[in-house]
């Protein structure tokens, strides 16, 4: 039998492995912009493993998956699904949205691979939703079906940002001032932490002295600036607000995991943040929401393992 591939495919990077028996091994990370095509990575992912003979392939990646042609919202590539599957000679080749592959990862994911934020029990079975703030804003709710699992696809990082309190109407305002429309993406991403933190830069009247959110970050971490941290206390309130909507639009008493690179690096300030509280901020349905727990998603690899999840579930050779 021949080999199989996965791929995970963000705004920055693709990384890239072979499956085997559902578990991955020889993974290897590039730059997409080092490449014109995602069709010349793969082949020089290939060219790495002479010996073996792919027959298969299934790649998750950050954009609309709704028709054979693929275009990435947050980087140039495009191509055919039925071209890209004749141009590496493959028997069999799915593309999936990056949060369908990130997804169908959490019902295989162990407690080494996560961390809880809050109280509340996986209930097994039951619906999951997940959400990750990195280049954009990815969302995806996972339902048990008689063969596994399904994946809901959708574009739900681009739902209007919820609104909360006043702080959320300083950021919302400057948003929709900025673009017409305050979507959650805008806020809750990389781009959107540094927005949030010009919008309270600007209601302050104050300058604005960093544009990258690993500076803000840093510094509201460190204690050394107080707009930077307000800022990522903003972001974390939002996010709260955010995942406990995905909480009650599906019922997901499977849980709640918060995917992405950001939040992976500021877990304990997270956990000490309004972000649980503002979860369970439901009025009459406080108690419905407390139940359903919540999770940053801590496995690197975990946009792979739901790549291969897919793939394994799918592809009956």
């Amino acid at each position: 039998m021949g080999a199989s591939f996965v791929a995970d495919v963000g705004g920055t990077n693709i990384r890239l492995a072979q499956t085997e028996n559902g578990q991955l091994k020889d993974i290897k990370k590039y730059l997409c912009n080092d490449f014109d095509t995602i069709a010349d990575v793969i082949k020089a992912y290939m060219a790495d493993y002479p010996e073996q003979q792919f027959v298969a392939g299934c790649i998750g990646i950050a954009c609309p998956v709704n028709s054979d042609l693929i275009i990435m919202t947050n980087h140039t590539w495009r191509f055919s699904v039925k071209e890209l599957q004749a141009e590496l000679g493959l028997d069999w080749l799915h593309v999936i949205n990056d949060y369908t592959a990130v997804a169908m990862s959490l019902p295989v994911l162990d407690a080494s691979q996560k961390v809880q934020i809050g109280p509340g029990e996986v209930k097994p079975r039951e619906n999951i939703a997940v959400f990750g703030p990195g280049t954009g804003l990815g969302v995806g709710h996972l339902v048990p079906v008689s063969e596994g699992w399904q994946c809901l696809d959708g574009e739900g990082g681009h739902v209007d940002l919820p609104i909360y309190n006043k702080d959320d109407l300083i950021v919302w305002e400057f948003l929709r001032d900025k673009y017409g429309y305050a979507s959650a993406e805008e806020a809750l991403s990389g781009r959107g932490l540094v927005q949030i933190y010009e919008a309270i830069a600007q209601h302050r009247k104050l300058t604005v002295r960093y544009t990258q959110p690993a500076e803000i970050t840093s510094n509201a971490l460190n204690g050394s600036c107080n707009v930077c941290l307000a800022a990522l206390n903003r972001f974390c309130a939002l996010m709260g607000t955010f995942a406990g909507n995905l909480a009650l639009n599906a019922a997901t008493h499977g849980g709640v995991y918060i995917a992405g690179g950001i939040a992976q690096r500021f877990v304990d300030f997270l956990k000490s943040s309004d972000f649980r509280a503002r979860f369970e901020a439901k009025g009459r349905f406080q108690q419905y929401v407390a139940d359903i727990p919540t999770f940053v998603i801590t496995e690197p690899d975990h946009g792979l393992i739901g790549t291969a999840a897919y793939l394994t579930q799918n592809f009956k050779g």
